[in-house]
């Protein structure tokens, strides 16, 4: 079982996230020092075994093997849901390579959550996740999104806050963003600024807790308008090319922004 759990406030620990810890065999956690806390403040007593990024391959296979010995196991991380930008993808994974059936018991997701209190387009959004601390692949990754139209979400760590701010400012221009802080928490904060603004504002570290980052998309490119005279001139060339005028004038119209009559009139002179 994936099982969510709070990004912050306990309370939101649902009945049914509840069951599953104390109905499990043992529980794969990524840090078996963060869940403890929760567990003990539910009275939960279940054996645990870690399962991060550095021992997820090696203990991928261990979990699996006592699942398919018959025991059942809770997949946790340490706030939200596992999976998402975190090294239980790769237990889901080994999981249905290995016939073992996936059960979800949701819960809070940061993304999600900052998301819905950020008022940003939500229409339409990619999830980014955290970006690399490499060089060369951050600049790709920041190179890829420059021309995204979709509202953006990123997670990042308050360390390297000003270093991302920066970097996405200089790539992407002066953007709206709002900076999502400590959802559920005491401290639970959005703050709306654009790139450039809030890099200047947040470049000595003053921001703390887990942040998550959601940036406008890039503004659709204005279409070029030209003369109706330049349209019936493409119109032509389609012509020239085998399309009959009808055909011509409509994929003139089309591109042009011009009604079809208009440039059929013209074509036809």
């Amino acid at each position: 079982m994936v099982v969510g759990t709070p990004i912050g406030n306990l309370r939101d620990l649902s009945p049914r996230a509840l069951s599953a810890l104390n109905e499990c065999d043992f529980i794969a956690a990524e840090d078996t020092r963060v869940t403890i806390k929760i567990l003990n403040h539910f009275n939960i007593k279940k054996p645990m075994v870690s399962y991060h990024e550095h021992n997820r391959r090696e203990r991928g296979e261990q979990i699996v093997a006592k699942i398919l010995s018959g025991e059942s196991c809770a997949l946790v991380t340490d706030a939200g849901m596992p999976a998402i930008s975190d090294p239980g993808e790769e237990l889901v994974r080994q999981c249905h390579s290995n016939g073992v059936k996936v059960e979800s018991v949701p819960g809070p997701c940061a993304f999600a959550t900052a998301l819905a209190i950020s008022g940003m387009p939500s229409g339409r959004f990619t999830f980014e996740g955290f970006l690399s601390v490499n060089k060369h692949s951050r600049k790709e990754h920041i190179e890829s999104i420059v021309s995204e139209e979709r509202t953006m979400i990123f997670y990042e760590a308050p360390h390297k806050l000003p270093a991302t701010l920066r970097d996405l400012a200089e790539a992407l221009g002066d953007r709206e963003i709002a900076i999502v802080r400590e959802l559920t928490k005491i401290h639970e904060e959005v703050i709306i600024s654009t790139l450039c603004r809030a890099a200047e504002d947040y470049a000595d570290n003053t921001l703390l807790g887990e942040i998550v980052l959601i940036i406008s998309g890039a503004q659709k490119p204005e279409p070029v308008k030209i003369s109706l005279d330049a349209a019936a001139e493409l119109a032509k060339g389609y012509v020239s090319g085998g399309m009959t005028a009808s055909q011509a004038a409509k994929s003139a119209a089309k591109e042009t922004g011009y009604k079809k009559g208009e440039i059929y009139k013209l074509l036809m002179e």
